[in-house]
């Protein structure tokens, strides 16, 4: 009996990985929208992951939008306060 040929594995393993970066791009799209969009979870974000909130603010910065990681910082401060 001759071994089953590869190619239906590999088609199913593409398929796979391509639905797994389908769904990370919507994942991290939704992410950088809630960031945009509430500074409330922006905080929650500096508490629990800051290094991802860093890279919002460089990815914000290298498009041209400045002002975002100040603003934030003297909310946060007043609030503090």
């Amino acid at each position: 009996m001759p071994p089953k040929p590869l190619e239906p594995l590999a088609k199913r393993l593409f398929k796979g990985l391509i639905a797994v970066e389908v769904l990370s791009v919507f994942g991290v799209y939704g992410l950088f929208h809630r960031m945009n969009n509430s500074q409330d979870f922006r905080s929650t974000m500096n508490r629990r992951f800051p290094s991802i909130l860093e890279v919002y603010y460089q990815s914000n910065e290298w498009a041209g939008v400045y002002g975002i990681r100040e603003r934030d910082r003297e909310a946060w401060t007043a609030t503090q306060d």
